[in-house]
């Protein structure tokens, strides 16, 4: 069940995990040592040519792991309070999606990434000041992760003891993480999907997309404007496959 298998990320103020070791011989070679280059102008803009969204084949959509309505898992269950359900989604998917990311960190380099870009979208780091800063994908990935586990492990924000009650601030925070975990997804697919293949790991990307997707339309956490860049794919992932053409993995 793929409750089951988020759990096992799920536990709250689980620490992050540490980055996986792959064989970079391995994914280069079935990637034919091809690696994207972003066409991304620094402005924003759209690139003179548009590069073909290879996760958008059929071949690679129709692969998940799950073969049921990942609106089920997401609705709030009556029994729960809403920002509990909140803070356990919320920690959940920092867990599964640093874990993703880190299955293909070692080929998200400086070099290969020197900006943290999805499409025709350049995504800006702000620090505390509200200072904008240009860094690279790995740098920002980290700058993302940082701070989501910074705020999932502070009690002020992420109370675990009974009685305690959420910040006032707490919707807002979970809005702003939710954000940043999606520039992580959309990166992910735009720069290293072909790396993501050929670890066949492609049908738990799917999977995760869709039900982080499913989860933040829920509960309106991300402007419907930010993830406007990967609406093609959220629509192909968010939609049950039909039982005759279900093509479910189990690992």
């Amino acid at each position: 069940m793929v409750e089951e298998q988020w759990k096992l990320l799920g536990n709250r103020a689980a620490p992050r995990p540490p980055k996986r070791t792959l064989s970079c011989k391995m994914v280069l070679q079935a990637v034919g040592r091809v690696l994207r280059k972003s066409k991304t102008k620094p402005n924003g803009k759209k690139a003179p040519a548009e590069e073909k969204k290879h996760y958008l084949e059929p071949e690679y959509t129709k692969v998940r792991v799950v073969d049921f309505d990942l609106k089920e898992l997401v609705v709030l269950p009556r029994e729960i309070d809403l920002n509990e359900w909140l803070a356990s989604n919320t920690t959940t998917f920092f867990n599964l999606i640093n874990l993703q990311y880190s299955t293909i960190s070692e080929f998200c380099t400086a070099e290969t990434c020197p900006a943290m870009t999805a499409y025709n979208t350049i995504y800006y780091w702000y620090d505390e000041k509200g200072k904008k800063t240009k860094c690279t994908a790995p740098q920002y990935v980290d700058f993302v992760m940082s701070l989501v586990q910074k705020l999932v492990t502070d009690e002020d924000v992420f109370p675990t003891k009974y009685g305690k009650e959420f910040p006032n601030s707490f919707e807002s925070l979970v809005k702003k993480m939710c954000r940043f975990l999606f520039h992580v997804l959309a990166h992910i697919y735009w720069a290293h999907f072909k790396e993501t293949v050929a670890l066949e790991l492609h049908g738990h990307l799917n999977t995760l997309y869709a039900h982080f997707v499913v989860f933040v339309r829920e509960f309106n956490l991300v402007d419907p404007k930010e993830t406007a860049i990967m609406e093609d794919l959220s629509e192909v992932l968010c939609t049950p496959l039909p039982a005759a053409h279900n093509h479910v993995t189990e690992r």
